[in-house]
């Protein structure tokens, strides 16, 4: 591929863009006290077993893996905004959110569950998508 152009900006902040994503999704004004409850958890547990330097450093180590691998497949030149949101979602649906869901279903989690969560990776992905394909 000759004509590969990769944004290398763009992947970061798309990386970036995970975090904050997260950040909202699993917070009290969206998701987290029912993401609480479907995964078993209280705030005292979380306190005493967070450990938040290494969950943030390796959650945007992976972010920045996964927005490669996306910028790869939305290198050509002829990628835009349209085909970024488009590749981003099916990615993330079609892809990501889906073998979720096949492993969540063997785990016996709820579909609450698999909604929280498989609804953010789509959020997320369908975002990079379009991150990737709008910064050429």
């Amino acid at each position: 591929m000759e004509n590969m152009y990769i944004n290398h900006w763009a992947v970061i902040v798309s990386a970036a863009m995970n975090l904050a994503l997260g950040a909202l999704w699993y917070s009290p004004a969206l998701f987290y006290n029912a993401w609480k409850k479907e995964n078993n958890l209280t705030d005292d547990y979380i306190r005493k077993h967070a450990k938040p330097a290494v969950t943030y450093t390796l959650a945007f180590i992976f972010s920045l893996l996964i927005s490669y691998n996306l910028a790869f497949f939305l290198g050509d030149d002829n990628t835009d905004w349209i085909w970024g949101l488009t590749a981003g979602f099916l990615a993330g649906f079609g892809w990501a959110t889906l073998i979720f869901t096949i492993i969540a279903l063997f785990e016996y989690r709820s579909w609450r569950y698999i909604l929280i969560n498989g609804g953010y990776i789509t959020v997320y992905f369908t975002l990079v998508g379009f991150i990737l394909g709008i910064w050429r």
